[in-house]
Parts: C-alpha cells; sequence; structure tokens
C-alpha cells in the first residue's frame, strides 16, 4: 500500500483557523462527552485528505451519527493511528517529546488512569520542552496554548509518519 506525505501545513492552518470554532461539515460533540478528538481528527483529515471506511475499526466520518470511534475517540484514536493493518489513512508512531512536529497529536492524561484530551501540535521549537510545545485544541478551545500549561499527570505523543492511499 503506497504512503503518501503528511501535509502538515495544511494540518496546522486548519487548526489555526477552526481552534475557537467549529467547521459546520463536522458535528460539535462539546456537549455529549467532548469535542477534542474530533477536531484533532479534521486536522488530520486536512493534512491526508484519506478516510478509512472500514466497520468500527477504520478511521472516518459521514455525519453526527456515523461515524468510527477513532474519529471521536481519544483511546481509539491512539489504537488507530499505530495499527499494523495496511488500511488507508493517517498512521503515525509513538515518539519523544523530542521528536515532535506541528500536526502532530499529544494525548494527555489528567487522572493518570485514562488519557481524556486530544490536542495537535502547532508548534515544536528546540529546545523541546513543554514550554516550547504549542498545541490548538477544541473542548478547552486553544490556539497556541504551551504544553505546560495543562495540568497533566502524563502524556503521550503520536508522530504522524505519512498517510496510506
Amino acid at each position: 500500500m503506497a504512503v503518501k506525505s503528511y501535509q502538515r501545513d495544511q494540518a496546522v492552518a486548519y487548526a489555526h483557523q477552526w481552534a475557537y470554532g467549529r467547521n459546520p461539515a463536522f458535528y460539535n460533540y462539546e456537549s455529549i462527552g467532548g469535542d477534542c478528538t474530533n477536531f484533532a481528527s479534521q486536522c488530520l483529515f486536512a493534512g491526508g485528505g484519506i478516510m478509512d471506511y472500514t466497520h468500527t475499526f477504520g478511521w472516518y466520518y459521514r455525519y453526527a451519527n456515523d461515524k468510527s470511534p477513532a474519529w471521536t475517540g481519544v483511546a481509539y484514536l491512539y489504537q488507530y493511528l499505530l495499527r499494523r493493518k495496511l488500511t488507508p489513512g493517517p498512521v503515525g508512531e509513538e515518539c519523544d517529546i523530542h521528536d515532535l512536529q506541528p500536526g502532530d497529536i499529544v494525548q494527555i492524561s489528567f487522572n493518570g488512569n485514562a488519557y481524556q484530551h486530544c490536542p495537535i501540535v502547532v508548534t515544536a521549537e528546540p529546545p523541546f520542552l513543554p514550554q516550547n510545545i504549542k498545541v490548538a485544541a477544541h473542548s478547552y478551545d486553544a490556539d497556541n496554548r504551551p504544553l505546560d500549561t495543562y495540568e497533566a499527570i502524563t502524556m503521550r505523543f503520536v508522530h504522524i509518519t505519512g498517510i496510506r492511499e
């Protein structure tokens, strides 16, 4: 399966455009559990343009009640991005904070038991410390928010390596 480049600049431009607004093409899940992963997925889609319509285990959005768990669920998106199965859509690998680039994903645990928040990296500058990594997000709407301003117990980082066609 061919892998094309992830257009990080397009993902970041989308993040900046919609960080404090809601694209009417997508449902706003804020009132029913949060909109952070929906927003992160929209950014990933803006940078890749390919969805995986595999029922249940894919990564897609058609409308509010027809989307995959990975489109809106923090843990499901993580599992999807790190999948081994050769299906279309974005792919990634867990990485260290030093390997983050704009367009990558951060997942945050506020309680140490589960990851509850999923912002997208918009700036990553050396030295690669939390105050120099800035993100955009929904649910806790933000743009250019430094990672060190989150009261997190743990964070994990996903570097997007490409888009399978």
